[in-house]
């Protein structure tokens, strides 16, 4: 194999792995969001189960509050019994009194509902604050796998840039820039073999011409549809595929 395509090959590989590691360390952050996410989801359910405690609270009082307001009215109305002497004033403050034991009746039942509903909005609330627990120590840790493994990224990254650095300072300029170009234009798939006389990255039908350049490594030789730079070994297979036509896959 031409030397120049074995440099190539290398620094190809270590391309790759840049490519590679950076997408993956580009998924970090938004990772991390979506945990924390999840974690705020459980703070939220928590945070509804407990506001919904304390208007059940809240209203239990309130009720309690009228009860003690209809009670005082009772002993008003009681009061004014003993001292009143009409038939009909005494019958109208019956009336009254009976009306307000009614409201309380009413209103205990209301309680005695408000009591109940507490019970299972404190129960729900346990459960959420139980969960919010799990999910938070769960995210805790998944955020520091996150970060752990993003810092392991970054030094594979700086390791591999230093590497590539050195790879691409003994390629010939020329070479080294047409290799560049296709990997911006065309990918990770720069230096591509023949397999089946068509181009390993477009898969287009080669010449007999441009495949006796490859097979005669005395230079680098450019697939002439899509620019890659070929190379050929003794162990691919030349002959077409009897079911193969021309592709485009660039």
């Amino acid at each position: 194999m031409l030397e120049i395509i074995e440099k190539l090959l290398i620094l190809q590989d270590r391309d790759r792995q840049i490519i590679r590691s950076e997408a993956e360390l580009d998924r970090i952050d938004p990772e991390k969001q979506m945990a924390e996410r999840k974690c705020a989801g459980t703070i939220q359910a928590l945070e509804a189960a407990h506001e919904k405690v304390k208007e059940l609270e809240s209203k239990r009082k309130e009720l309690e509050l009228e009860v003690e307001s209809f009670n005082e009215k009772i002993a008003k109305y009681s009061n004014q019994q003993l001292e009143t002497k009409k038939n009909e004033e005494y019958q109208a403050l019956t009336n009254e009194i009976n009306t307000c034991k009614d409201k309380i009746s009413d209103l205990e039942t209301g309680i005695l509902e408000c009591m109940e509903e507490s019970e299972e909005a404190a129960d729900a609330e346990k459960k959420a604050k139980a969960d919010a627990d799990e999910v938070k120590k769960m995210v805790e840790g998944q955020i520091a796998d996150l970060e752990s493994h993003g810092k392991t990224l970054e030094s594979r990254l700086n390791d591999l840039d230093g590497e590539r650095e050195k790879l691409a300072s003994a390629i010939e300029t020329k070479v080294l820039n047409s290799y560049e170009r296709i990997l911006k234009l065309r990918g990770d798939k720069v230096v591509v073999g023949i397999e089946h006389s068509v181009c390993g990255g477009c898969h287009m039908k080669l010449t007999a011409q441009v495949i006796v350049s490859a097979k005669g490594q005395q230079e680098v030789v450019n697939c002439p549809h899509c620019s890659r730079i070929l190379f050929f070994t003794s162990d691919m297979d030349l002959e077409a595929a009897a079911d193969a036509g021309p592709g485009n896959s660039f």
